[in-house]
């Protein structure tokens, strides 16, 4: 399973990932908008680390901070309280992919034990996601990444590139069919007075509501969520009648990343070397060049 729309409402499911691929062949839209958003409507900041160059045809870490408070519980899709979990989506370069699991370091392997990580497709390998898992312990998610090659890939160039992240906590608020799931807070069907409040078999509630005019409405208000009106009460329309739920978001960031080319690398330093070295020769001759005015004051 994978943490790009955390939505489900029904009882056997916290997440499903098919939401977004099926309804998205790229999950970042022209506008820069990870498909994510569109269900977890909540904003929350992530982080995203990386490093700022790395070599062709090699191994390295980006990671995925989803920061949020360990105590706060969601509601979930039976009504129940429940933990949070968290899932993310990370956007590299064509040619970067998850990096294969015998090349992988030992201590990477156990950072991430328990956590699987998937592309978003066949034909969008570069295109990384994880979730949803269990956010207590994994409130930063790795993604071990393999670098392409130029000299095997001529599609690949010595460039500097933009990564995309994106990190959820919580469910979300909205499925891809536009419906809410019960994360959310249910306004009221019209203004009026609510005369009558039931309750039915599993929990949920159905807020009754008439008008002025006489005209009665309701408002089906999911199990689990605490009501903040009583009979008697006047609402206007699209008031809140229950607490508001959510106590996660998503949030997306981006960095930058250089496939460095080692030849640069390797001119650089001898550049380096050439400096130093014509440095020390200078301060030489400048000694030499003393001890021969020394000698000429002494004669």
């Amino acid at each position: 399973a994978i943490s790009l729309c955390i939505s489900g409402y029904t009882e056997t499911s916290n997440a499903y990932p098919v939401f977004a691929q099926q309804n998205y062949a790229n999950p970042r839209a022209q506008n820069g908008k990870l498909a994510c958003a569109n269900c977890h409507l909540n904003q929350k900041a992530i982080e995203i680390e990386s490093p700022q160059a790395v070599l062709p045809n090699s191994i390295f870490e980006v990671e995925i901070k989803v920061p949020y408070d360990t105590s706060r519980k969601q509601i979930g899709a039976n009504g129940k309280s429940a933990d949070l979990n968290v899932g993310g989506i990370l956007i590299l370069p064509k040619g970067f992919k998850l990096a294969p699991k015998n090349l992988i370091s030992e201590e990477i392997k156990a950072k991430n034990k328990g956590v699987f990580i998937s592309p978003y497709s066949t034909e969008y390998d570069n295109i990384l996601v994880v979730g949803p898992i269990a956010g207590k312990k994994h409130q930063e998610l790795i993604f071990p990444i393999l670098s392409p090659d130029p000299g095997k890939d001529s599609t690949v160039k010595y460039l500097t590139y933009p990564v995309y992240g994106g990190g959820n906590r919580g469910r979300g608020q909205v499925y891809p069919t536009g419906e809410k799931s019960n994360v959310n807070v249910f306004g009221a069907s019209q203004s009026g007075q609510i005369t009558e409040i039931k309750t039915g078999e599993k929990g949920e509630s159905t807020v009754v509501i008439t008008n002025a005019s006489g005209n009665i409405t309701s408002q089906a208000i999911p199990t689990g969520l605490i009501l903040t009106v009583k009979e008697g009460n006047l609402v206007k329309a699209d008031q809140g009648l229950n607490v508001n739920p959510n106590a996660g978001g998503f949030g997306q960031e981006e960095t930058e990343l250089v496939l460095q080319n080692p030849f640069r690398i390797i001119g650089y330093l001898t550049f380096c070397f050439c400096v130093l070295l014509t440095q020390i020769f200078l301060i030489l001759k400048k000694k030499q060049f003393e001890k021969v005015q020394a000698a000429e004051l002494n004669f």
